[in-house]
C-alpha cells in the first residue's frame, strides 16, 4: 500500500483523537459541576461522571494508538501477521470496555436526564450502539484476517 493512504488514515486517526481531547479537556468538567448543580445533595455525581468518561476516553485513546501501530505494520508489508491480529484484539477490547463504561453509566445519565429538558440518555444508548458496532466489524476484520494468514501459510508450504 502506498504511504500516502496511510498517512491519509493517519492524520485522520490523529483528526478522530482531537475533538475527543478537546472535549475532555473542556467539556468533561462543565459536564461534572453542571450535574452536581442539579443535584447538590448528591455530592459524588461529579465524580461519577468524571469516571465514566476519563475512563471512556483511556480505551479510546488506546485504541487509537493501536490503530497507528496497524497502519505502520501495513507500511512494513507486515499487514498479513500476528502482530495486526494483536492490533485488532486490543481494538476490539477496547471498544467493549468504552461500551462496558457507558452502560454502567446509563443509569447516571438517565438519573441527570430526568432534569435537563433534551434528554441525554440518549447520547449514552448512541455511544454504546456505536462502540459495540465497531467491536462486531473489528471481530469479522480479525476472523478474516486470521483466515488470510492461514491460507497464506498453506500456500507458502505448497511452493
Amino acid at each position: 500500500m502506498k504511504r500516502a493512504s496511510t498517512l491519509f488514515l493517519r492524520i485522520a486517526v490523529f483528526m478522530i483523537g482531537l475533538p475527543i481531547l478537546v472535549l475532555c479537556i473542556f467539556s468533561v468538567p462543565k459536564m461534572a459541576h453542571f450535574a452536581a448543580t442539579l443535584y447538590p445533595n448528591f455530592a459524588s455525581i461529579k465524580y461519577l461522571v468524571f469516571i465514566v468518561m476519563y475512563g471512556a476516553a483511556i480505551p479510546f485513546y488506546f485504541a487509537l494508538y493501536q490503530a497507528f501501530h496497524l497502519l505502520q505494520y501495513i507500511d512494513e508489508n507486515k499487514a498479513f501477521s500476528a502482530l495486526s491480529i494483536k492490533s485488532l484484539k486490543n481494538i476490539q477490547r477496547s471498544a467493549i470496555a468504552i461500551s462496558g463504561l457507558y452502560v454502567l453509566g446509563l443509569p447516571l445519565f438517565h438519573f441527570i436526564g430526568r432534569k435537563v429538558d433534551p434528554p441525554v440518555g440518549l447520547v449514552g444508548v448512541i455511544i454504546v450502539l456505536a462502540s459495540l458496532m465497531i467491536a462486531v466489524f473489528v471481530t469479522i476484520t480479525k476472523r478474516l484476517l486470521q483466515e488470510v494468514i492461514r491460507i497464506k501459510s498453506e500456500n507458502d508450504l505448497t511452493v
